[in-house]
């Protein structure tokens, strides 16, 4: 089995909240993610859309398109019109060789509204989870069917975010609807990430690693704080300087022989957590835990 570690440019550049990193140049985060030794790089915001553009800055800098982020309204729409809205993303990802289509549910997300308390995140009940599962297994079977493994990011302050909501959303999907696997934002929702792997072996596309400061989350729900609070207080941070157990994570993706991409993403503010340090800690952190697991 192989795996290959890449990172999320938002570390540096942080698309939901464009104060954090807004004068961060595009060179500078391709220049550390290379120099710090990561294969790869998803898509972020300040990244050119011209296939041959974007081929060029990153083959100078000896990096690989992982994959990107796709925010979905199926809630709002119908499959054939997501599936129409989704193309440009689509065609860039398949023009430089992507192997992930992340995709998210935001139609009625509240993750980047700074004024909505994350005990506000949008919740659906039956009837609508068996409309959305059907819409998003379409678009999924699409997506599948373009060479790209679907990745569905659940997320805090989205419609998929606790145990139940992600139990929902593998009850009412075929399996073309994989999940990416983000280690912080299921252990800040409760969800145990290694029992995530382990349970769904044939649903895990693509994983992203951050890491969790539990007191700092615990803090910002108290005080009724939205998702960008918790990210401006440091509730995020990069394996290594968290809670989690990097072991465990890879001792798990081992157990289901997961090839794929394994990724360092950690929204912070770069002003105090140095983006370059940062990645580092997080990619020597994981290096060491996937040798430890017998993963390669």
């Amino acid at each position: 089995m192989t795996i290959r570690f890449g990172v999320s440019p938002i570390a540096w550049i942080n698309d939901d909240m464009p104060e954090l990193g807004g004068d961060t140049s595009l060179e500078r985060v391709l220049s550390d993610a290379a120099g710090i030794g990561f294969e790869g790089i998803e898509l972020g915001g300040r990244f050119p859309r011209q296939p041959q553009l974007l081929q060029a800055l990153l083959r100078d800098h000896g990096l690989g398109l992982v994959g990107g982020w796709y925010s979905g309204s199926l809630l709002t729409r119908s499959a054939e019109a997501e599936i129409e809205a989704l193309q440009p993303h689509l065609e860039l990802l398949r023009a430089v060789g992507a192997s992930a289509f992340i995709f998210a549910e935001t139609s009625n997300a509240i993750h980047g509204n700074r004024h909505r308390a994350l005990a506000a995140t949008p919740r659906l009940d039956a009837a609508a989870w068996s409309s959305f599962g059907n819409a998003l297994t379409d678009v999924a079977d699409y997506i599948q069917a373009q060479g790209l493994r679907f990745a569905y990011h659940h997320h805090l302050g989205t419609v998929v975010e606790r145990q139940q909501d992600l139990n929902a959303l593998l009850a009412a999907t075929g399996p073309s609807v994989r999940l990416t696997v983000d280690t912080g934002h299921a252990a800040l929702a409760g969800i145990d990430p290694v029992s995530l792997i382990v349970s769904h072996p044939a649903r895990i596309a693509h994983v992203h690693c951050k890491d969790v400061r539990p007191g700092v989350f615990e803090s910002v729900v108290r005080r009724g704080g939205s998702f960008l609070d918790g990210v401006l207080a440091g509730m995020f941070t990069v394996p290594g300087d968290g809670k989690l157990d990097y072991y465990a994570v890879m001792r798990a993706l081992r157990e289901i022989e997961y090839a794929g991409w394994v990724i360092v993403e950690a929204e912070q503010d770069p002003t105090i957590a140095e983006p370059r340090r940062y990645g580092e800690l997080g990619l020597a952190t994981l290096r060491k835990a996937a040798v430890r697991a017998g993963l390669k």
